[in-house]
């Protein structure tokens, strides 16, 4: 039995999941979100007390179904707190001449490259500069916000002799010592 999968997802008063089979649909002030589950492996259901509940539909559940219930019950709970209260990831750009830009659908980047990287932002994200060096990715769907968090990092990621870069903010930086004499 997974003891995440056990747990009920509790729901806001101002967002509601609807069941149709195998889709879920969760709607919330932020928006609205379609989850597909495996209807011949597990169950859901609505309590009275506004609550969601994920079950096996077999009696005796083997670890990969175990696993999988509990990565499907946090799933469905991301999707619920994306379209209550979204997701947000902030992102720090430190270096001398380091700034972040938005020019329209594109987030301009001077990273101290002889070019501009200008990153095309998805149509689903919100995203702001903040002084320059402070950029605040929000959205309903937390995979797609950590995978243009994830982006915009690789663009430069941080070295470990200065720490200039793109880093997430309370990331740690492993600092190193630079050359003796």
């Amino acid at each position: 039995m997974s003891k995440i999968g056990k747990k009920t997802i509790l729901l806001p008063k101002d967002s509601s999941i609807d069941i149709n089979g195998s889709q879920l649909t969760v709607k919330g002030p932020k928006g609205t979100k379609v989850l597909t589950i495996n209807d011949k492996i597990f169950s859901s259901k609505m309590n009275e007390k506004n609550e969601f509940q994920l079950n096996p539909l077999e009696k005796k559940v083997d670890k990969k179904t175990s696993i999988m219930w509990g990565t499907l019950r946090s799933i469905v709970n991301n999707a619920v707190k994306g379209v209550t209260v979204g997701h947000e990831k902030i992102l720090e750009i430190s270096g001398v001449g380091f700034r972040a830009n938005l020019k329209g659908e594109n987030l301009n980047l001077q990273l101290g490259l002889s070019h501009d990287v200008n990153y095309k932002i998805p149509k689903e994200i919100k995203l702001t500069v903040e002084k320059q060096n402070i950029i605040k990715i929000s959205g309903v769907d937390k995979e797609l916000v950590s995978k243009v968090a994830s982006d915009i990092k690789t663009l430069k990621p941080v070295e470990p002799y200065k720490a200039k870069g793109i880093k997430e903010r309370g990331q740690y930086v492993l600092r190193k010592e630079g050359k003796k004499k």
